[in-house]
């Protein structure tokens, strides 16, 4: 609605477009808060649910590590259908953090277990989000390794430093800007920083056996 000006020119009401603008971004932003605090719930119960996998994985309690492995699937794809209208909410960060968790807590279970690795499509996660967990989980092994070290496993011990060395191996290779990779860089510099600190606990073990092997054989043979 057009109304004249006091000096002859038109004014229009720009009122009711103006309202209307203010209600549809209301709308919109409602739809958004809303998803963004659903995501943020579910990515926080997701972690939750994904470090008490781990620490199962490592008492060796597997069937309780699928049950909370499971609770975080559920979790992410509550999360993944209510961002799906929303990508800005979606690459927020913490939904990717998430990921990052449940393809760690997954990775774990395999390399412990010795399952064959899940893949990211499997898993519905990204392969930023992948490529990350598989990282931690590979520190992870460090863990189960110093285990093997004090029950005297070391064939096994050898076994999971495999493991870690064939992560390291790939991920260094995985050369991107981290914008691409969400972090991939620092996640590998701190696995190298515990990949060489469990070569070395290995090796020092490993020394350690064959100088007592030693020692034993020659304590026989001499009757000592």
């Amino acid at each position: 609605m057009a109304t004249p000006a006091a000096d002859g020119e038109r004014v229009v009401d720009r009122a009711g477009e103006i309202a209307d603008v203010g209600r549809r971004a209301r709308e919109v932003l409602d739809e958004k808060h809303k998803a963004r605090e659903t995501t943020l719930g579910a990515s926080r119960r997701t972690i939750q649910a994904c470090a008490a996998a781990i620490r199962a994985v490592h008492r060796g309690e597997f069937d309780v590590a699928e049950e909370r492995i499971s609770e975080a699937s559920g979790l992410l794809a509550e999360a993944d259908a209510e961002v799906a209208a929303h990508p800005d909410v979606r690459h927020g960060g913490y939904l990717h953090d998430a990921k990052k968790e449940f393809a760690e807590a997954n990775l774990t279970l395999a390399f412990v277990r010795g399952d064959p690795l899940p893949a990211p499509d499997a898993l519905k996660v990204e392969i930023p989000a992948y490529l990350n967990g598989m990282a931690e989980a590979a520190s992870e092994m460090r863990r189960h390794l110093l285990d093997c070290l004090r029950a005297g496993q070391l064939q096994r011990a050898e076994g999971l430093l495999r493991v870690m060395d064939d992560v390291y191996g790939l991920l260094v290779t995985v050369d991107y800007p981290d914008a691409l990779t969400g972090g991939l860089r620092r996640t590998t510099d701190a696995l190298r920083a515990v990949l060489e600190r469990s070569r070395g606990d290995l090796t020092t073990t490993i020394v350690a056996d064959r100088l007592q092997t030693t020692i034993d054989r020659v304590s026989r043979e001499t009757g000592a």
